[in-house]
């Protein structure tokens, strides 16, 4: 698999202090990386140095498998905190100006204000737009020129519930439709969890972990849910297939620890028994406690 980013014992020093300390990270083509840890514990200042915003004090870092280097970073797009809008000027008349740093053609902004549901605004000027449209635009900014990793700083921070949704469909859309790469940091665990694939979690500028989703879940217990019409006969049913000690009954709910069985094996085994299954859903197990151990207290 191609590495799109990856650190080297990377270490950012502020005076004495260590804001990203001997950090080693990976991130693979296709990922959308979940960067997670408290204020201050060194996410932005990793995201900057990464970007070449800042010299790291020790380490390295390379991108696509290659020393940093000028050509390389036009193939990164970037949203780092506020995006730096011209507030007087619609958001073509930003795409078009922003798109002469990125050697962007005109028909590339409108292609971007189609993908982003801006195309509609009209002349509006940036400085009235909601929060949530100017995070969309800042992220329309970071497409231009085609990139192959985009890199953004808390993109849903302080956006109401349908921007959180707007931004979220947006990158899971890119991240499918052309293949592009994120890294992303947030304070919003469960929101990051509804797109992210592989986490990084970091603490006092240490990263403590690196995951998959599927090592995520391993690890918290996530549960598949069975709702069905007589219990005591699926309960028979699934003590023959799997370890007793995973299985739950709550009233006509029957849980069982994710991936003791294939959830379409399960299923086929209680309608052969004669048992009606109205549904199956997966319940997630505690995340959020999980992380906030490994970011500390």
């Amino acid at each position: 698999m191609d590495t799109v980013m990856q650190t080297f014992g990377l270490t950012k020093r502020f005076g004495s202090r260590a804001a990203v300390d001997h950090v080693d990270m990976r991130i693979d083509r296709g990922d959308i990386y979940g960067f997670i840890g408290r204020n201050g514990a060194g996410k932005t200042t990793l995201m900057r140095t990464v970007l070449t915003q800042a010299l790291p004090t020790e380490g390295h870092f390379e991108l696509f498998g290659q020393k940093p280097s000028p050509e390389l970073q036009r193939r990164i797009g970037s949203l780092v905190e506020t995006p730096g809008l011209y507030n007087n000027c619609s958001a073509r008349e930003n795409l078009l100006r922003f798109g002469i740093l990125a050697g962007a053609e005109a028909r590339e902004a409108d292609n971007i204000l189609n993908l982003i549901g801006l195309a509609g605004v009209g002349n509006k000027h940036a400085g009235q737009f909601s929060l949530g449209m100017k995070q969309r635009l800042g992220i329309g900014i970071a497409l231009l020129g085609h990139p192959e990793f985009i890199v953004l700083d808390e993109p849903i921070n302080g956006l109401d519930p349908a921007g959180i949704q707007e931004i979220r469909n947006l990158i899971l859309r890119l991240n499918r439709e052309q293949g592009i790469t994120f890294l992303i940091s947030s304070h919003l665990l469960d929101e990051l969890g509804k797109i992210a694939t592989r986490y990084g979690i970091i603490s006092n500028g240490r990263l403590v972990e690196e995951l998959t989703v599927g090592e995520l879940r391993a690890r918290c217990g996530g549960k598949l849910r069975f709702v069905v019409n007589d219990p005591e006969t699926a309960l028979t049913v699934l003590r023959e297939i799997m370890d007793p000690a995973g299985i739950e009954q709550r009233d006509y709910a029957i849980l069982v620890q994710e991936g003791a069985q294939p959830a379409a094996a399960i299923n086929r085994r209680l309608v052969e028994a004669g048992v009606d299954v109205s549904s199956i859903v997966r319940e997630a197990g505690d995340w959020e406690n999980y992380f906030i151990e490994r970011m500390g207290r």
